[in-house]
């Protein structure tokens, strides 16, 4: 008897190590969701404008699935940003070019960052062409803020926990 229960031990620490991997990545999901609740982002074409429709997340903000220069990324929507802000990291690997230096204000403070042009941006069906952006090195994350050079071509509404963007 005691042979059996040395035995069962083993796969009961395998049942609850598979049981406890299946919660993390089910909630995994779950907290991806409340960050960015659009990841499948809805447009509507109306005539010759598009309208993506995007969803506040937990926090308030409006977070999306794009694209740039044809690689996916996330981008966070910040009215507050002059330009679209990309982490150094990220830039690299979207292949962007560093331009000159300059300097920006940010809520930490002045930083350095180098001017770079983005060949084309999408998000939903909507697809800009030479918009200009900034890499920022102390910028951490893979998370992209949409700034003003981007948003600008975009008549903005609001409305409840909903932001539509028609182009």
């Amino acid at each position: 008897m005691a042979g059996g229960n040395s035995f069962g031990k083993p796969f009961m620490f395998i049942a609850w190590g598979l049981a406890i991997a299946l919660l993390v990545w089910f909630f995994q999901d779950q907290l991806q969701e409340q960050f960015n609740p659009n990841s499948h982002i809805q447009s509507h074409r109306n005539g010759g404008d598009v309208t993506v429709v995007l969803e506040q997340n937990r926090m308030g903000h409006y977070v999306a699935r794009g694209k740039i220069n044809g690689q996916q990324v996330t981008f966070l929507l910040d009215t507050g940003a002059t330009l679209v802000a990309v982490p150094e990291g990220l830039a690299s690997q979207l292949g962007l070019q560093k331009g000159r230096q300059g300097m920006s204000q940010t809520a930490n403070g002045r930083v350095i960052t180098y001017r770079t042009e983005i060949d084309t941006l999408e998000l939903g069906e909507i697809r800009l062409n030479n918009v200009d952006a900034s890499i920022t090195p102390g910028m951490d994350g893979n998370v992209i803020l949409l700034g003003m050079s981007a948003l600008k071509e975009f008549e903005l509404t609001q409305k409840n926990d909903t932001l539509r963007l028609t182009y």
